[in-house]
């Protein structure tokens, strides 16, 4: 019995104290940004703004575009004009490098074409023989390349023909 006076007692005793006198209580701190208690705002780092930059970036663009803009000495013509007058020229210049790469890759696909087919073309003589064992001598597997030298003698016996037919020729000649 006396645990439910004692909880009625509680219960009138809250009642009666008065609502005004209740501290409530803020989320914010007063340590952190009022000057009570003698405590200071902390400092606080401001970035310069957007207008400041552009701002001050227009003085050299100004500058820059004033001397740009004046005509070259004699009457020429302005840098900007030069500059126009370059950029329109490059129609041709692009023209010219179009045209060598499609020359050059005509060339590539007729080489590629030759050499894939090489067995049933006509025969194609070759500039020197060593066109066969073309690469780096260096790591190579033993027994990778294969012995050519009836492949080399064939070609030097070739041009020595050729060297004496041309000394006959020109023996001929005198």
């Amino acid at each position: 019995m006396s645990a439910a006076l004692r909880q009625r007692a509680a219960g009138i005793v809250r009642q009666a104290r008065p609502n005004a006198a209740r501290n409530t209580r803020s989320y914010a701190s007063e340590s952190h940004g009022s000057s009570s208690h003698g405590h200071q705002a902390p400092p606080v780092d401001e970035a310069l703004g957007s207008a400041y930059f552009i701002g001050v970036g227009a003085i050299p663009a100004s500058a820059a575009l004033y001397y740009i803009s004046r005509p070259g000495e004699n009457g020429e013509a302005t840098r900007f004009g030069k500059w126009l007058e370059e950029v329109s020229n490059m129609k041709e210049k692009w023209e010219t490098r179009n045209q060598l790469f499609t020359a050059a890759l005509q060339q590539a696909a007729h080489d590629k074409h030759l050499l894939y087919h090489i067995e049933r073309s006509a025969h194609v003589e070759l500039k020197y023989p060593e066109v066969f064992q073309h690469g780096s001598q260096l790591n190579v597997p033993a027994g990778h390349y294969v012995n050519l030298d009836h492949v080399v003698a064939h070609y030097r016996k070739q041009h020595l023909d050729e060297e004496a037919r041309k000394a006959k020729k020109l023996a001929a000649a005198e």
